[in-house]
Formats: structure tokens, sequence, C-alpha cells
């Protein structure tokens, strides 16, 4: 039996017609007659020596031939579509697409992403707020702002931001919470989407970390550590925060940070692309940018004892 491949306009059509099952449905996708289409599926069965399809009455069905080969294909065009629109994507110096969490989304980079756009008007900047981690090829990302602890294999990745945990509260709360040990009585405030990145970045291992065995009820718990964030500039209690998403309420001084023990976490934020597209010129100027803009973050870690979390278990 040949191996030659048929010609690939009767791949394109057995596949579109295989994942509709319907040929007047793939001839219409592929903007093509239904006998077109059928002349192709032809073609391709000749090249292959059997049917693919069962031909019915008002239906199709895919032969034993045709359930073989209707994966692969439609793998191999998936593929291609992606690599295609990649390819065209990197003779596009205009526009730049990032995703990032909702949380680092809101607390760091919307405050300043206006001077970006404002220092480079040439770039078309396209923004995903989102915790899915999406496919550079398939989503079309860029850049990815990813929080944890990798790998990041086959990709271009620079760390951002290390982070910690610690107790924060708004300067009024510190006045009558003045050591850990009150702690024990202030309305605690947890948010984290991670739990299984950070679960056991947690109040009680802060206490343990500061000698009290205590293993509080929560006031309130978040699943976003911005909204945690935002509750406790409210007044509504002490929040166990990320040191990287509070630094511009600790170096303002809208939030306090009074205790010396804070939590080490492995996770970090990283800066991400497919490895060779840093050296885009619109990847290179976000990149160039963002590490500007996080080079002037306040450390809110500084003067504090850092315990790893692994320490305590």
């Amino acid at each position: 039996m040949p191996d030659r491949l048929p010609p690939l306009t009767a791949l394109r059509a057995f596949e579109a017609a295989a994942r509709h099952m319907s040929f007047a449905k793939a001839a219409e996708e592929l903007h093509v007659t239904p006998a077109a289409l059928s002349f192709q599926i032809k073609n391709l069965e000749e090249h292959l020596g059997q049917p693919v399809f069962h031909r019915l009455t008002r239906a199709v069905e895919l032969t034993e031939a045709g359930r073989a080969l209707a994966p692969g294909t439609s793998e191999a065009f998936n593929r291609l579509e992606s690599a295609w629109s990649a390819t065209r994507r990197l003779q596009d110096t205009r526009a730049l697409s990032v995703t990032a969490g909702p949380a680092f989304t809101a607390k760091i980079l919307a405050p300043r992403l206006y001077d970006f756009a404002r220092a480079h008007p040439e770039i078309e900047l396209r923004f995903a707020a989102s915790l899915r981690t999406m496919d550079f090829d398939r989503d079309e990302i860029d850049v990815a702002v990813r929080y944890g602890d990798g790998p990041d294999t086959g990709l271009y990745s620079r760390t951002l931001l290390n982070d910690a945990v610690m107790p924060m509260m708004r300067p009024d709360l510190a006045e009558r919470y003045t050591s850990p040990k009150c702690l024990i009585r202030a309305p605690l405030i947890y948010g984290d989407p991670l739990p299984l990145l950070h679960a056991n970045a947690n109040w009680r291992h802060w206490f343990h970390a500061n000698g009290i065995e205590h293993d509080p009820t929560l006031a309130a718990q978040f699943s976003q550590p911005d909204h945690a964030l935002d509750a406790t500039l409210a007044g509504d209690g002490v929040v166990l925060g990320r040191s990287a998403l509070a630094s511009r309420y600790l170096a303002s001084g809208q939030l306090v940070a009074p205790f010396k023990v804070a939590l080490k976490v492995p996770t970090r934020f990283r800066f991400l692309c497919v490895e060779g597209n840093e050296k885009r010129p619109q990847i290179a100027a976000f990149e160039e940018w963002l590490f500007s803009e996080i080079g002037k973050l306040p450390d809110g870690t500084i003067g504090k004892t850092q315990v790893p979390i692994e320490d305590l278990l």
C-alpha cells in the first residue's frame, strides 16, 4: 500500500465532515458545494483504497477506517492552524496580548497600564485577566504573568516578584492589636485562589511561627486575595496578605504590617513568553517597562524574619 498522502484538500474535507458528521455542514464551513466536498472525500477514499464513511439515507457514519483516521487528522489541522497563526503574529509588531491573574491585574498592572500606553502609543495592548492557564498558541497570547513555582519548560521565564504572607491592617487597628498574641481576638481575614499552593501559608502556621499555638476561626475568607485586601482597607479586620500584592498600600501607609514574622512561600510571579519571542519589539518593550515598574515597588518584607512554611510542618 503506498504511503503517499492524499491531497490536503481531501484531508480537510474529511476532517470537517467527520467533525460535523454531515457533508452539508462541512461544505458550508469550507465554503464549497456539497458535491465538491463529496468529490474530495471520494478522492481520499480512492487513495486509501477503502471507504471512510457509510452513506446512509439522511446521515453518514464513520467506517472503521474513518474512525482510525479522524482523531489524527483533526489534531494535525489544529496544530497546523496554531502554527500558522503563531507565524502570522511574528509579523505583527503592533499588537501585544497579555494575560495575568485578576489580583495581579487589579493591584499591580491596572494602576500603571496608562503609563505603558502613553510611553508606547505604537503598541495595541490586549489584556485578559484570568486564572486559567492559557495556551500561547491556541489562545494567541504573547506574554503571561503567572503565579506558582513552575516548571516553565520550553518558555522564556524571568522571576518578577517573590512573595511572602504576613498580617496587615489599617493603622487604626494596629493601635488596638499591638502584639501577635493580641490577634487571637482580632477579626481575621484570608483570601487565596490557590489553596493547593498555599495550603500551609495560613493563620495557624503564622501563629505557630510566633510561638503561639492557636487555630483561629476566620471572620471572612475570600477566593481572591485582592478582595481580601479591599475588605482590610475598609477596616473589616486583619488580613494575612501577600507582600507582592499589598506593596503600594504598605508604601502609602494605608496598611501596616507591624509584626516581625512573615511566612515565606515558594511561589512567585514570573514573566513568560515562548522562548525566542522575548526579542520581538513589543514583547521586549513590555518586559523592560514591567520590570522597571516592579523595581519601583517597595519591598514590604524588609526588616521581617521570613520563615519558610516548610519549616513549620
